[in-house]
């Protein structure tokens, strides 16, 4: 069993997308073989890019209040709301109001 901190975890930023950071919580690095769990950070005024990928993921509103889309709607979202994205699914994170929208973001680890 392993815990890691928050504090501990460098943020990196997060490529192609507008003032946002991720911090890599479990990975391959410290022995996940399954899932990967990231921290995202989007200041006011940011969003991830508007994309799709093979794999689902689930993310968790921890802050912050924001909105996911298809590029096509927004839905608002808010701390103790859960997302779920299905493969193939066009979607984007979006913080137009809020000071810092945070985000738990799991993913696949592909083998």
């Amino acid at each position: 069993m392993q815990v890691v901190d928050l504090s501990d975890i460098p943020e990196e930023r997060v490529e192609e997308a507008e003032k946002t950071t991720v911090r890599w919580l479990i990975d391959e690095k410290i022995g996940a073989k399954n899932f990967a769990m990231r921290y995202f950070v989007i200041e006011r005024g940011g969003n991830t890019p508007l994309h799709t990928h093979d794999w689902e993921h689930e993310m968790f509103v921890v802050k912050g209040e924001g909105y996911v889309s298809d590029g096509k709607t927004k839905v608002k979202i808010k701390p103790g709301n859960a997302i779920f994205v299905k493969p193939n699914e066009m979607h984007q994170v979006i913080n137009e109001d809020s000071e810092r929208l945070e985000i738990i973001c799991l993913i696949p680890i592909k083998n």
